[in-house]
């Protein structure tokens, strides 16, 4: 038996089009203002989009008025994660998928690179003793 939450909704303007609760305009001047301070204090800055009361057709007006730049990043790590450059530069939306596909984590990330780029630490260290190994091998 169908369960309510498996129904469909699709909510329409009269016109015929997808409604927006207008939640991707603010979402804009936030991002504006997180660019400032990035350019002018060197502030990074991570926006959760999906712990945003989104509605209908928000998501995506939002990621249309971001646009595409001309960098596009593709990662597998525990899942395929998307990275992509606005049209706006310092301006990133990061995807982040798990192993069965399913979207667990939607970002925008306000600073030079993501920092799902940059290499950790911890992972540095471990590149140094295994890349120390292979050169006792030779």
């Amino acid at each position: 038996m169908p369960r309510l939450q498996d129904i469909a909704v699709k909510v329409e303007s009269p016109d015929g089009t997808q409604n927006s609760h207008g939640n991707a305009l603010p979402i804009l001047h936030e991002i504006h203002h997180a660019l400032q301070r990035f350019s002018s204090e060197g502030e990074y800055c991570c926006i959760d989009l999906r712990s945003l009361p989104f509605g209908p057709g928000d998501e995506e007006q939002l990621l249309q008025l971001l646009g595409r730049g001309e960098i596009h990043v593709t990662m597998d790590a525990l899942g395929e994660s998307t990275i992509w450059e606005t049209a706006f530069s310092g301006v990133w939306i990061v995807d982040h998928r798990n192993a069965e596909g399913e979207r667990v984590a939607l970002q925008i990330e306000i600073g030079s690179v993501p920092k799902i780029v940059f290499s950790q630490q911890e992972d540095i260290v471990d590149a140094i003793d295994r890349l120390e190994a292979k050169l006792k091998e030779h």
